[in-house]
C-alpha cells in the first residue's frame, strides 16, 4: 500500500531522503533567545512541496535570530515515523518536527515531545489565535503539546477537459453521492482507459470523508470503542468500494497501489478524485493539471450532510533536545503571523493561524481554493486514541480485501472493530 500511504500523506511520487541546509552559518552574532553561543537546530519535516515554504520562514526567522541556524531534514511519510521514533528514543532526534494528530497523544504520552504551557505562558503566546480544533488535538491531559501550524479542508477535483468531452455537467455544491456515481459512470470510457473516478483504499481520502456524513463513526467520542461495525459507517465505506466493485468505474486496488491516483488524475486517466487542501499546488506542478483541473464543494451524504474528518498539523519540541530556549524561539516564529502569511501566500496549506484563509484561497488563481476554505466549518476532530498506529494500519491491511472484492464491506467492517477494541482495551490498562 506504499502509494496509497504516499497520497494520504502529501508526498511526491519521487521523493527521496533529502536534508538540505536552510540556512547558512552566521558566526560572532548576537539575537534573542538563548544566549550569544551560535547554535544549529535541526527541523524534522515529511512534505518536500513545502520546503520551499519553510526554507523561506527559516530565512526570516535566521535575519531575526542570526544565532541560530537550522538544519532541515526532508523525510518520505513512509519512514519518517520509524526514523523519528528510533532518533527520539537515543536522545539524537531532531530538536523541532511536524506532528501530526494521528500520532499527538503517543508522543506526549511517552515522553518524545515536550510540554509547551511554561515557555507559551512566559512569552504570553495567543492560543486563541489558531483554529481551536487543532489546539485541543495537541493539547494532552490538559498541556499542550505542539504550535499548530495548518489545518485540511477538502473538495472534489475534477477534469473539465473530460468532463466537457463527455458533455456532462461540472460539479457544484448540491452534488451528493449519486451525482458523482451518475457523472462517474458517463464519464468513464473503457476504450480510452479512462475512468470517470478513482477510489482509493486510504483512509484520509476516502472513507474518512463519508463515514461521518452518514452519521457513522470511526472511533467513539471517549476514544473506547471502535465504530466500525457500526452500520452508518459500514455505508460511508461501501460508497467507495461500490465505485470498484459495483459500478466499475474506478481503477481496481492494484491500480491505484501501482499508480499515484493524483497522477492518474492530473494525466487525465480519471475524471473525479476526492483531493486535499494541499495537494493543489502538486497539481499545478504538472502542466496538464494546470490547464484541466477544476475544484468543486465536497458531495454531500444521502441526507445533505457535509461533515468529514479533519487533520492539521503542529510544529513540536523534543523533550530531549539539548537547545530549549533557541528551539521554543524557532517554534514561536513558526507559529507567527508571518510564517503562516507565508504558507498561506504560497497556497501551500491552509494555516492553522486564523486570519490567513483568504490569502490562502487567492494564492493559486487558476484554482478555486476558496472551496477548502468554505469546508472548513464542517470539519470533525481526526480518529485518533493514545496508539492510533495500533489500530489504523491493521484497519488498512484488512479493508484491502472488501476493496477487492474478496470479502464485504460488512464483514471486514467487523473484523476491523475486533482488532481495533482489543487495542484500544491495551490502551485503557
Amino acid at each position: 500500500m506504499k502509494t496509497v500511504r504516499r497520497i494520504r500523506r502529501r508526498l511526491l511520487s519521487l521523493l527521496l531522503v533529502a536534508p538540505f541546509i536552510a540556512v547558512a552559518a552566521c558566526s560572532g552574532s548576537s539575537g534573542a533567545g538563548g544566549d550569544d553561543k551560535q547554535v544549529t537546530l535541526t527541523y524534522a519535516i515529511w512534505d518536500q512541496a513545502q520546503a520551499a515554504a519553510m526554507k523561506q520562514i527559516i530565512t526570516e526567522f535566521h535575519a531575526k535570530h542570526p544565532n541560530i541556524d537550522v538544519q532541515v531534514q526532508v523525510t518520505p511519510w513512509e519512514s519518517y515515523w520509524t526514523k523519528l521514533q528510533t532518533s527520539v528514543t537515543a536522545g539524537t532526534g531532531p530538536d523541532v518536527f511536524w506532528m501530526t494528530m494521528v500520532y499527538a497523544k503517543y508522543y506526549a504520552t511517552g515522553g518524545g515531545t515536550a510540554p509547551l504551557d511554561d515557555q507559551i505562558n512566559k512569552s504570553k503566546l495567543d492560543m486563541s489565535a489558531y483554529v481551536p480544533a487543532v489546539t485541543k488535538a495537541y493539547t494532552v491531559n490538559g498541556k499542550v503539546y505542539g504550535v499548530p501550524k495548518d489545518v485540511n479542508g477538502f473538495g472534489l477535483c475534477y477534469n473539465m477537459k473530460l468532463f466537457d468531452a463527455a458533455k456532462v455537467k461540472y460539479p457544484d455544491e448540491s452534488w451528493t453521492w449519486s451525482d458523482v456515481v451518475a457523472a462517474a459512470q458517463k464519464l468513464t470510457n473503457p476504450k480510452q482507459g479512462v475512468y470517470g473516478f478513482v477510489a482509493p483504499e486510504a483512509d484520509e481520502l476516502s472513507w474518512y470523508l463519508t463515514v461521518p456524513q452518514v452519521g457513522g463513526q470511526v472511533i467513539s467520542p471517549d476514544g473506547k470503542s471502535s465504530g466500525y461495525d457500526q452500520s452508518a459507517t459500514i455505508q460511508g465505506i461501501q460508497f467507495w468500494t461500490d465505485m470498484i466493485t459495483k459500478y466499475h468505474v474506478s481503477p481496481t486496488l492494484q491500480q491505484t497501489t501501482d499508480t499515484d491516483p493524483l497522477a492518474m488524475l492530473t494525466s487525465g486517466k480519471v475524471a473525479m478524485r476526492y483531493c486535499g487542501s494541499w495537494e493543489p499546488e502538486e497539481i499545478a506542478a504538472v502542466p496538464y493539471g494546470k490547464a484541466n483541473i477544476g475544484i468543486a464543494p465536497l458531495p454531500a451524504g444521502p441526507g445533505g450532510n457535509r461533515s468529514y474528518y479533519s487533520n492539521g498539523l503542529a510544529n513540536s519540541m523534543s523533550a530531549k533536545t539539548k537547545h530549549p530556549d533557541q528551539a521554543w524561539e524557532f517554534l514561536q516564529f513558526l507559529g507567527s503571523d508571518r510564517a503562516a502569511e507565508i504558507q498561506a501566500k504560497t497556497g501551500t496549506v491552509i494555516p492553522a493561524y486564523q486570519g490567513h484563509a483568504d490569502a490562502y484561497a487567492k494564492a493559486m488563481p487558476e484554482f478555486d481554493l476558496q472551496v477548502f476554505v468554505d469546508h472548513l466549518k464542517y470539519a470533525q476532530p481526526f480518529p485518533a486514541s493514545t496508539d492510533t498506529a495500533a489500530w489504523r494500519d491493521a484497519a488498512t491491511k484488512q479493508f484491502a480485501d472488501a476493496w477487492t472484492g474478496k470479502s464485504s464491506v460488512a464483514d471486514v467492517s467487523r473484523h476491523v472493530a475486533e482488532t481495533m477494541n482489543g487495542a484500544l482495551a491495551k490502551e485503557q490498562r
